[in-house]
Formats: structure tokens, C-alpha cells, sequence
């Protein structure tokens, strides 16, 4: 991680997991993605240390996090996103490196375009997604849109990055900065440059602290930036992905992805 950057982070007040999910577990929230360069983060990190408070655990404030999402054969998750379908829902096994624990973790849209996860802790992540992870999929998909999910799964990307968690220190509002970016998929494997970070800001409302700071600054959200859909398009294992060009061409990714 860039060593001012660190630097700065250590003028935060700690906050430890359990804190944090009290203050802000934020499993329904609307999010703003902001893909923001080191240079541009150091100054609004420093506003936000009046603001957030940061997660540490075990003396730790920067996360490993790898994570592998299922889609079925027609690739409808990502499909789904790319057209702007309202009813939409990704699937992902994630693995909290640091902490030693995983989740399979539903994520869909409301008809407020809200998002709302669902998570299932795994005590044998190995196993990837079973039968009873299919279950959950399809529990989780019916009681939102009172229709069966029904699709095939498999595995179709793994990725790994390390996540800095801010949390309001009003509560109700989360923050994550993630950066060092790896895509792996059909042999293919594209990296974000280190000095680049990607800033998802969860609120109620969509305008929360964070929002207005990042605004004050001059710097803006970017659409579809789902780290998956941005995966997936740069590893070449889609057809279509002109949606998601702004966000590639800012993380340096718009280029063609190496043959495996």
C-alpha cells in the first residue's frame, strides 16, 4: 500500500468487527463506486478521519479479501447488470483472508434499486457452492422476487484485493477502499496498477458524508462499476461490454485481454 497513504489511515480511530456491524452493518443500502488515483485519495482520506472511524483487527487496518463468483452457462449475472435489468443477482463465495472465515453472499436489487446481501456463513468453503448453498441461493431470490432463481452455477472468476473499511462515526454509513486488484479467469489474469483505488460508499440514501466529501473534491461516481462485471470484461471471457469501458479505461484495463 502507498506509505502515505498508510500514513494517513493511522490518524483514524480504530473500531473492532463487532463494533462495526453494530454501527453499520449496512446489508441494504444504495452504493456509489468512485475509481479515484493515490494522489486524489490522501487529501479526502484525510477529511474523512474527522468523519470515520477505521476497522482494525488484530492490529491490522488493511484486509486481504478473495473472492470467486458463480454464474450460469449463458452468464446472466453479468448479462443482467450489463443491460441495467432491475431484477438482477450476483453469487460469490468470499473469503476473509485475514480473519480466517468465509461467506457465500447473495447480492440483488429491490425495486427501489436498493441492494440488498444475504450471507451464509460456510464452514467448509472448500467444499464451494453445495447443496445447501444452492438452497440459500434460491431461498434468497424467491423471497425478494416471489420467483425461483432456477439457474445452473459454477465458478467463472476468482479475484483478491485488500480492503480498508471506514464506518460513520454517527453510524449508519460504511465506507471500503479497495486497491492491488487481481482478476483470474480461463487462464487469464489482468492487475490493477497499486496506486489506483476503488472507493464504495454505502448509505441509506445514496448521499451520505462520504458522498458529499468525495463531490467537494470534485470527484464523481462511476457507473457500473461492479468489480465483477469489470473482471469478467477484462479477462475477455464476455462478448459485450461497452457499459463497463468508462470504468475500464480508468483502472487501465481497456486493453485487449493477453491470449491464455
Amino acid at each position: 500500500m502507498d506509505p502515505i497513504i498508510k500514513t494517513v489511515l493511522d490518524k483514524f480511530t480504530p473500531l473492532s468487527l463487532d463494533a462495526l456491524n453494530a454501527k453499520a452493518a449496512m446489508l441494504e443500502r444504495l452504493d456509489n463506486k468512485y475509481i479515484v488515483p493515490a494522489g486524489r485519495l490522501r487529501p479526502a482520506l484525510e477529511a474523512f478521519a474527522q468523519h470515520f472511524d477505521v476497522l482494525e483487527i488484530d492490529g491490522k487496518r488493511a484486509f486481504t479479501y478473495a473472492t470467486t463468483y458463480y454464474d450460469d452457462p449463458a452468464l446472466r449475472g453479468y448479462y443482467d447488470h450489463h443491460q441495467g435489468r432491475r431484477k438482477r443477482c450476483k453469487v460469490r463465495v468470499r473469503d476473509y483472508v485475514d480473519a480466517g472465515f468465509s461467506y457465500l453472499e447473495v447480492k440483488l436489487k429491490d425495486k427501489r434499486s436498493v441492494t440488498v446481501k444475504k450471507r451464509l456463513k460456510l464452514a467448509e468453503p472448500e467444499n464451494g457452492l453445495d447443496d445447501g448453498g444452492l438452497e440459500f441461493v434460491e431461498t434468497c431470490h424467491s423471497d425478494l422476487y416471489a420467483e425461483p432463481f432456477a439457474k445452473p452455477l459454477a465458478p467463472v472468476i476468482g479475484m483478491q484485493y485488500e480492503r480498508i473499511t471506514l464506518v460513520a462515526k454517527a453510524g449508519g454509513e460504511r465506507m471500503t477502499i479497495d486497491t492491488a486488484l487481481r482478476f483470474e479467469a480461463a487462464n487469464v489474469t489482468r492487475i490493477v496498477r497499486p496506486d489506483m483505488f476503488i472507493i464504495e460508499a454505502k448509505s441509506k440514501r445514496g448521499n451520505g458524508i462520504a458522498d458529499k466529501i468525495l463531490r467537494s473534491m470534485h470527484m464523481h461516481p462511476t457507473r457500473r462499476c461492479s468489480k465483477y462485471c469489470i473482471g469478467m470484461a477484462a479477462t475477455g471471457q464476455v462478448a459485450r461490454r461497452n457499459r463497463f469501458l468508462p470504468a475500464l479505461r480508468r483502472l487501465d484495463l481497456l486493453s485487449p485481454a493477453p491470449s491464455a
